[in-house]
């Protein structure tokens, strides 16, 4: 079989095997939101109200129904892409409230993941580049630091910082109160105030996003951090570096141009598997930065007991993941030829 055939049959094998990773995530959280105590009904009415009135509300909602035909109910309706209503939102179908707060969270993830990237990347270079030096040992220290840095420590700890002491970022939010924030198709609005030219409220949006993302930034950077290292020392071991620099190539050449280029190629795989730890990570930065994102909906939503919420925001989770994890294969695959499927 050609590679091209292969690595065609790879993708359809893992866009066949995606739904049935999406029913084993779905049905783990259905399990786990009705093992974990508390009550839904006593969320919305509070726990002093009537039993006969909770009673019925309970059965409006279908939380009177066994637990095997609920659950028969959440797959005929998520079979049919349907995601349910939110039990505490005046009945808001999950979706849009999905569509009005994952916006945030892409632009927050987005630009953590540059952070990651250019931190993280830098430092490895750095490090590589000056093998057995303080700088060597301080990359290497780096990168131990931020790998093992507990994500809502570091935030606290930088919010504390720069937003509370210092006052030089905000203190939580997305946009300035007294401005009106920008309107457009993506919702993202980096984006959407360039496309309307409104440069105020870009450069208000990068203001607030600074310190968030550079927080999740800085976490995820120290992964990154280690994989170029190591690589990019073992590719300047490599004959043909060795080749480059005796034909008088300059070392800063033979280093960007021959050496790093290959060394960046586990990187991309990488950028895949760290996509669920950003959407992890990107919940706990929206909660401690009071980001309204999904991840901070969803965090409320586990606090209420909100399953149509919580369930639904998990699958799409888990979908962006799976499709990002082919989206890196098929570019693995491209980039580098020795990869075989």
């Amino acid at each position: 079989m050609s590679r091209s055939h292969a690595l065609q049959a790879y993708i359809i094998t893992r866009l066949m095997l995606a739904p049935l990773m999406v029913w084993v995530i779905s049905t783990v959280v259905f399990l786990l939101l009705r093992a974990t105590p508390g009550d839904t009904v006593d969320v919305i009415l509070g726990p002093r109200a009537p039993e006969s009135q909770k009673a019925l509300v309970r059965e409006q909602l279908g939380l009177a129904k066994p637990l095997l035909e609920q659950y028969f109910d959440y797959l005929k309706h998520l079979l049919s892409f349907d995601l349910g209503t939110s039990l505490t939102s005046r009945g808001q179908p999950v979706w849009d409230i999905i569509q009005d707060f994952f916006p945030a969270t892409a632009e927050l993830a987005i630009c953590s993941m540059v952070f990651a990237l250019l931190i993280g990347v830098g430092a490895g270079v750095l490090s590589a580049s000056r093998p057995g030096t303080a700088l060597d040992a301080g990359g290497r220290l780096f990168g131990i630091i931020t790998y093992a840095l507990p994500l809502f420590w570091a935030g606290m700890l930088l919010k504390l910082l720069f937003a509370v002491k210092l006052g030089w970022f905000p203190n939580g939010t997305r946009f300035p109160i007294r401005m009106l924030p920008p309107e457009g198709p993506t919702g993202l609005y980096l984006i959407d105030s360039l496309l309307s030219g409104n440069f105020e409220a870009f450069g208000a949006t990068l203001y607030y996003l600074a310190l968030p993302s550079f927080t999740l930034g800085l976490v995820l950077s120290g992964i990154f951090e280690r994989i170029v290292r190591v690589n990019l020392k073992q590719t300047l071991r490599a004959d043909y570096v060795e080749a480059a620099k005796a034909r008088g190539i300059p070392e800063r050449r033979v280093l960007l141009s021959h050496a790093l280029r290959n060394a960046l190629i586990p990187v991309v795989t990488i950028l895949g598997l760290t996509t669920a730890s950003m959407l992890g990570g990107a919940v706990l930065t929206e909660v401690t930065f009071s980001w309204p994102g999904l991840g901070n909906r969803l965090y409320a939503a586990i606090g209420d007991r909100d399953y149509p919420t919580v369930q639904g925001v998990i699958v799409f989770f888990a979908l962006i993941v799976v499709l990002t994890s082919i989206a890196i294969d098929i570019v693995n695959a491209y980039i580098d030829p020795r990869i075989r499927y």
